[in-house]
């Protein structure tokens, strides 16, 4: 029998150097002829034998050619026909098997042109790992970018993690290496071994993976995404009111870890069927429109909170499937919740089995590190000027929006990746093409993620995490901003934090803390934080940051909540903070959901329930909430008593509330504030009812007004404030 191919090119494959694998395995047609001939190379076979599939017959045993398990038949022109192999392993066991090397490729000339060109806003559709049919087998289409390697091969329990087994197939123009295994299927757990130019050996995780082990395993599993039935579609065709700006936005951040535990010493992780069983119904009694998760995505560290993500494209599989977290989604939306998830585009870890020197290159991160490391955090930063990284990130974010029905992702670290000399000293950071520190590249994608998110989802919507002056965060990108939805407002959390803080002996030399945000309060669309960093890393609960004794402590902080649900911007609570969670937030541990048995903690929590409540019943608190058409001012100088009073109103004529704030440990009787007409004036709102565990100092009963001019304004009335309250007053007509 004739060979064609050279010993060397033989041990190529052998020894899993080949660099174009699919040119000698498999079935080929010889040059001039219309014969055939089918090479293979299965190291535990002991022989192998040709059986046409049509009609099961045999058309003859492989010669090997090298003992090393490399085999070869020539066959004689008889037209087309499928085949599989009869195996005779080293054990003298038989088994049928397919081909990996007769099956066509799986990425067509346009995907192969847009990965290129990185413009492929579905390219998780082609990469990763997906459960397909091809010639009418069964299997598996493995596809992953890594443009330098030498080899790249899918390896698993299914070769032995063998990688000159499945040695895949490139496309030099994109980079990217694809294979169909036969008889694959959901669950399997893979890698890809790389081989470098260096010829060092990487296992690596797929980036596009769709699903992992658990930790501390960290291999990817096969996951069909196609199988879940979605109950949410009343949802979906009626969201786009959910994230609008004119309506009411109230977010509970979670973390998934820690909301509530099970098991013994709570040990245990509830999972994302028991959070829908648990958390969904907690929310929708709570009042709140959205839940925002602290990032979903797979990552290797409990300690990190999800803020370290290897598994882009995958949920973490600490609470469940893929399919377990949709649940989850579909029941928040069932329930008239949107759903916010934290994404993480700003670093990744460096741990060996994800994206760092993925194909022994700088693939995903910059090779210098004065732009490639961020030393404080101790992870890579992405290289946003590369194009297929580009396109990686915002297929991510498209993915989530599409694939899980996310209503929203929070994008964390945005200062992070704005400015180049961020937490750098002098000489640690490389100046753009212009000198200047700003991010050209990363500005870019954040602006180009945006657009896609909005141009193809226009229902979603995108908040970031900035705290810097950077200016028009929250502005489209056509004005030249950044195009997010929604920016966090870090000055006025830290701001108020700082002055409720203090004493209230102390508060009238810092009252410009408190009205010092309305000076910028319409400059961007702001959600108001307060989130899981005011609460860890030694700051303490918000509750333990009040001063004075036990019950000044709690009447501080149910007065400080009602200031923030009447203050211009949207709103954000981190878990536990509803009920003044005593302690700070430990991540390892469930919130102590016990301290509900006492009235003080359950008055707190019935005073945000009632809060969320009046926010949403009451348009003149959302609808207007980035212009100054929607605030003014009563009095903001009366630093000596601690006082402040304000209108917030509506889109329609006289629709409007009045807010006052006493910051001090004194009622205040015969209070006089000016008001906008003469009407009647009903407290809607008072953050020292009993059912709060207040002192129970109210204004029973419609106060009418009187002509006399107050606040600069024709109209007065008077009211009791309770001490460290805010009281909410409506007009009735």
């Amino acid at each position: 029998m004739e060979n064609l191919l050279s010993k060397i090119e033989m041990d190529a494959v052998i020894d899993g150097n080949h660099d174009n694998v699919f040119a000698v395995l498999g079935i080929h047609r010889d040059k001039g002829s219309k014969n055939v001939f089918i090479r293979a190379f299965q190291p535990h076979a002991k022989s192998i034998e040709i059986i046409r599939k049509d009609d099961n017959s045999s058309l003859g045993k492989m010669t090997k050619l090298d003992e090393r398990g490399f085999f070869q038949i020539n066959l004689n022109d008889i037209g087309n026909f499928s085949y599989k192999f009869k195996i005779e392993n080293d054990l003298e066991n038989f088994y049928e098997a397919e081909d990996v090397y007769r099956f066509l490729p799986t990425l067509g000339d346009i995907d192969v042109y847009l990965l290129g060109e990185g413009n492929h806003l579905e390219m998780y559709k082609k990469l990763g790992a997906h459960v397909i049919t091809m010639d009418g087998v069964k299997g598996v289409s493995f596809a992953v970018w890594a443009p330098n390697a030498k080899r790249v091969s899918v390896v698993g329990n299914f070769n032995n993690w063998d990688g000159r087994c499945h040695v895949m197939r490139k496309y030099p123009s994109c980079g990217v290496w694809d294979i169909f295994i036969p008889g694959l299927g959901e669950g399997e757990i893979y890698k890809y071994e790389i081989k470098t130019q260096q010829d060092y050996i990487l296992t690596k995780a797929d980036p596009v993976g769709f699903f992992s082990e658990q930790r501390p395993k960290t291999a990817s599993v096969v996951y069909d995404l196609n199988h879940y039935n979605w109950g949410d579609n009343d949802w979906i065709q009626n969201n786009h009111t959910h994230n609008a700006m004119d309506k009411p936005m109230s977010i509970y951040e979670v973390h998934a870890g820690s909301w509530r535990r099970k098991g013994e010493n709570g040990s245990e992780f509830l999972t994302y069927r028991e959070l829908a069983d648990t958390l969904v119904p907690y929310v929708s009694n709570m009042g709140y429109t959205h839940v925002e998760f602290l990032p979903l995505s797979e990552h290797p560290l409990d300690a990190s909170w999800g803020y370290q993500v290897l598994g882009m494209f995958a949920p973490t599989s600490r609470y469940g499937t893929p399919d377990d977290l949709r649940y989850l989604i579909d029941k928040f939306h069932q329930a008239g919740i949107a759903v916010i998830m934290d994404w993480v585009p700003a670093h990744f870890p460096r741990d060996g089995h994800g994206l760092c020197e993925f194909d022994g290159t700088h693939l995903y991160e910059h090779a210098d590190p004065r732009k490639g490391e961020h030393k404080d955090w101790g992870t890579k930063i992405y290289n946003y000027g590369r194009t297929e990284v580009f396109n990686y990130l915002c297929a991510n974010a498209l993915y989530w929006i599409k694939e899980y029905h996310i209503d929203g992702l929070r994008v964390d670290a945005v200062a992070s990746m704005l400015y180049l000399d961020y937490s750098r000293k002098a000489g640690e950071w490389i100046p753009n093409i212009y000198g200047g520190n700003e991010n050209l590249e990363a500005i870019a994608f954040i602006r180009r993620m945006n657009e896609l998110v909005y141009g193809t989802n226009p229902d979603a919507c995108t908040c970031a995490e900035e705290s810097t002056a950077w200016p028009m965060v929250s502005r489209p990108t056509s004005m030249g901003g950044l195009g997010f939805g929604y920016k966090w407002n870090m000055g006025w959390m830290n701001d108020t934090l700082k002055y409720i803080s203090k004493d209230p002996i102390h508060r009238k030399y810092h009252h410009g803390m408190l009205t010092f945000g309305l000076l910028y309060a319409f400059n961007e669309n702001f959600i108001l934080p307060i989130s899981h960093d005011e609460v860890v890393h030694g700051k303490g609960s918000m509750l333990s940051k009040m001063p004075g004794d036990e019950w000044q402590k709690f009447a501080n902080l149910r007065a400080y909540y009602g200031f923030m649900y009447t203050h211009p911007g949207k709103k954000l609570l981190f878990m536990g903070c509803e009920f003044g969670q005593d302690w700070e937030w430990n991540s390892a541990e469930s919130l102590r959901w016990h301290l509900l048995q006492y009235p003080m903690y359950k008055g707190m929590q019935n005073c945000l329930r009632d809060l969320n409540l009046m926010y949403k019943g009451n348009p003149a608190l959302y609808e207007i909430d980035f212009d100054y058409h929607g605030f003014e001012w009563i009095e903001h100088s009366n630093a000596a008593d601690s006082v402040i009073s304000y209108i917030r109103k509506g889109k329609e004529p006289g629709d409007y509330l009045i807010v006052v704030c006493n910051f001090t440990p004194v009622v205040r009787n015969n209070y006089r504030i000016g008001v906008p007409e003469n009407c009647t004036y009903q407290e809607i709102f008072n953050s020292d009812d009993v059912n709060y565990w207040g002192s129970g100092v109210k204004n029973d009963g419609p106060h009418q007004a009187q002509t006399q001019n107050w606040n600069d304004r024709p109209f007065s009335i008077e009211m009791t404030l309770p001490a460290l309250s805010t009281i909410v007053i409506k007009p009735i007509r």
